[in-house]
């Protein structure tokens, strides 16, 4: 088992980094793999709607999205992890994600998944809600701890006080294990993902 732990923040060592380092540590004393892989200082084009991935199964722009894509069948799960800016996610993260679940939601699908942010003070909450959009859309079980995924500091030292923070990504990091755990055993035991019907596609002008 295998999870992907994505660090959309600009600086690779920073908060964000600290808190999705406590959760790799986790899974990996219970027993799970984890990469982190920093995209946060990419320069990472916004989506065009060209249609061209439609086509190909790739973005036209050969950039983050593209490396990570061909990353994502070895992965059971995955973690995005950003600061928070304006109450709402780092740019390159938000660029990156609009790409990725587009062009790779099949990759994902039925895979757990979770968000972590870090702020020095406010705007979690918005920025939380801002990645589990993205898990919720496509089909993600999420995976929660004991609070929101939140740790709050100017630089990692501050997150490494933050113990409450802290504890809240160890136990973010046992409940993934768990939960890919169960999955596996339901696996083993015949029980599949689901077969999803053909998309229905609506609009509102009658």
């Amino acid at each position: 088992m295998k999870v992907l732990l994505v660090n959309g923040s600009p600086r690779e060592k920073g908060c964000t980094y600290t808190a999705l380092s406590e959760i790799k540590n986790e899974l990996e004393r219970d027993g799970v793999e984890a990469e982190i892989i920093h995209i946060g200082n990419e320069d990472i084009r916004g989506c065009i709607a060209c249609g061209s991935c439609g086509k190909t199964g790739r973005c036209v722009f050969n950039d983050a999205v593209n490396r990570v894509g061909a990353k994502l069948a070895e992965a059971d799960g995955y973690i995005f992890g950003s600061p928070v800016y304006y109450a709402g996610i780092a740019g390159q993260l938000k660029s990156f994600m609009d790409r990725l679940f587009y062009v790779y939601k099949a990759s994902m699908q039925y895979k757990p998944a979770a968000a972590v942010v870090s702020a020095r003070r406010g705007g979690c909450l918005s920025a939380f809600d801002d990645i589990n959009r993205f898990f919720t859309i496509n089909c993600m079980p999420i995976v929660s701890s004991q609070y929101w995924n939140q740790v709050h500091g100017t630089k990692p030292e501050d997150v490494l006080k933050d113990e409450e923070g802290m504890q809240i990504m160890r136990t973010l990091g046992q409940n993934m294990a768990w939960l890919l755990k169960c999955i596996e055993l339901g696996k083993q035991n015949g029980v599949s993902a689901p077969v999803p019907e053909p998309a229905v596609r609506t609009n509102f002008i009658r």
